[in-house]
């Protein structure tokens, strides 16, 4: 038995985490040694009480490797244990670093320069809109946005990613075999087909619930380079994963709201813990630099740009436009394109400097 089936035989037994895992692995050489391991010799590793111990005794009856790894291949997924070379770099160092991963789709070098966004399920149109505006500019800019693919500001964070025709990885907080929420199975569909990768450390049928979601959220704070918080109540998950990400060492960022609404509370209370207040990617950019294989970066300027060569969706949008505000809805009767298509078209147009967004998600020629 290899390493990697090894772990993902202790990965598929009851209550028996990555950190009790590396109890394990401090005292024997190879996961396969802990599988094989006589009961008094597992009841002496610390944390490790009689029940537990009885259960990997045992493992054999408790869990079925073959028929997991069959469904992996004819899936077509890949598996990674934290002792393979792609492993994420990131994670390795983390206490409680997941024991595998299932992945679907791929994972590039250049993840390991990732900026998690996350935010609020239930995100209002100012929290959308500032995500799609930063979203797409980082990843315009090189990064990989990383999120939990839940719906909101996760959702519209990926969304974007794709627009900027970026990368992006969603971190999921269930089985690959149970996609959740299961509206977004389309959206896992576009990242896995070349754009990213849809991620858990759970087995493939695991049910999403209350523990689990949790589990995901630190692997997203330990992934990332930095983390961005676009919109948030005062109690929050993603408060939650800013406060592990600092942990973590990582510098984490908030988009200030309006001060009379709860729904940016959150922000504003990691504002005052220290988070660095943000409003365009640029303030991000500039603190984590570029990379080689990064877009050419938008820079901000007082210049007015040449207006390059516009065509299809871009020039039917641009022509809707003038110096004066003109409303999404309004674009979108007198193109008759499809609002995902005016939306991410104009997030393109916005980083060519050619239009401005302005409040109410209206927007004008520059």
């Amino acid at each position: 038995m290899t390493d990697t089936e090894a772990l993902v035989a202790l990965n598929l037994l009851p209550r028996i985490g990555p950190v009790r895992v590396q109890k394990l692995l401090d005292q024997f050489a190879t996961p396969a040694e802990v599988l094989g391991a006589p009961l008094h010799r597992l009841l002496k590793v610390p944390q490790i009480g009689e029940e537990t111990a009885t259960v990997i005794h045992m493992w054999q009856d408790h869990c079925d490797v073959t028929k997991e790894l069959d469904e992996v291949k004819s899936r077509g997924l890949t598996l990674l244990s934290k002792f393979d070379a792609g492993y994420p770099a990131p994670l390795r160092d983390a206490y409680d670093a997941p024991n595998v991963l299932y992945i679907w789709g791929k994972l590039e070098e250049r993840d390991k320069h990732a900026i998690a966004v996350v935010g609020s399920r239930r995100s209002t149109n100012y929290g959308t809109n500032a995500t799609k505006k930063l979203s797409f500019q980082l990843a315009h800019a090189g990064y990989t946005i990383i999120s939990g693919l839940a719906r909101g500001i996760d959702t519209t964070a990926h969304e974007a990613a794709l627009a900027a025709g970026g990368r992006t990885i969603a971190i999921i907080g269930s089985g690959l075999a149970k996609i959740y929420p299961p509206e977004n199975l389309g959206l896992a569909e576009k990242i896995a087909a070349g754009h990213g990768a849809i991620v858990s450390e759970f087995p493939l049928h695991t049910e999403p619930d209350k523990q689990t979601f949790p589990q995901r959220n630190r692997i997203v704070a330990a992934w990332c380079r930095a983390l961005l918080v676009t919109e948030c109540p005062a109690w929050s998950g993603a408060i939650i994963t800013a406060n592990l990400a600092s942990e973590y060492g990582k510098s984490v960022y908030a988009v200030p709201g309006p001060i009379d609404k709860p729904t940016s509370a959150g922000c504003h209370q990691l504002i005052r813990d220290g988070a660095t207040l943000v409003f365009d990617a640029s303030q991000i950019i500039d603190d984590l630099g570029t990379f080689s294989f990064a877009a050419p970066r938008m820079e901000n300027t007082a210049e007015t740009p040449e207006l390059p060569m516009l065509e299809g969706d871009e020039l039917a949008i641009y022509e809707m436009l003038g110096s004066e505000e003109t409303g999404v809805d309004r674009i979108i009767s007198g193109t008759g394109l499809p609002t995902a298509t005016v939306t991410s078209t104009l997030l393109k147009l916005e980083m060519k400097r050619l239009v401005r967004a302005l409040p109410g998600f209206r927007f004008a020629r520059r």
